[in-house]
């Protein structure tokens, strides 16, 4: 399968919306309109350090989305990246959308400076979990997360 990835354009809605609706299956979390409409203003916001990349087949049809953004890393003193969503079509797996999407990430991350991407996945998402395990290094930090009340 022959795949091009670059940004998210105005005409790309209706495919990543179904992509991305799809993500939300996966992780079994519900997705309205309302949150469509809010993740769409951020990618198109210039202001904002939210990134978004689509993978496209040959035949131009989605098969494949990546959001990231930049965030400040204290410690080091620099912004570095965070992958917060990746999701390909179950036609389209296996056949290199990933590894495309990723190295379009990487390069963008390049071009910024940063010294590295960060992301994090369910413990259970074992296909994810080995291409990720081929294209980068498992951390040793755990993940908390407090509900604000």
């Amino acid at each position: 399968m022959q795949i091009t990835v670059r940004a998210l354009q105005p005409q790309d809605r209706v495919q990543w919306e179904m992509l991305y609706c799809g993500y939300a299956d996966f992780y079994r979390m519900p997705m309205t309109a309302d949150i469509l409409d809010r993740i769409w203003s951020w990618i198109h916001d210039e202001h904002n350090p939210f990134f978004a990349r689509v993978a496209k087949s040959e035949q131009g049809e989605a098969v494949g989305l990546m959001h990231f953004r930049e965030m400040p890393s204290p410690l080091r003193g620099a912004m570095v990246g965070f992958l917060d969503d990746l999701y390909v079509s179950s036609e389209a797996r296996g056949q290199g959308v990933v590894e495309a999407l990723f190295e379009s990430m990487n390069q963008f991350g390049k071009n910024r400076g940063w010294p590295f991407i960060r992301w994090i996945t369910a413990e259970d998402n074992a296909r994810g979990r080995a291409v990720y395990d081929k294209l980068a290094e498992k951390t040793h930090w755990l993940t908390y997360q407090m509900a604000v009340r």
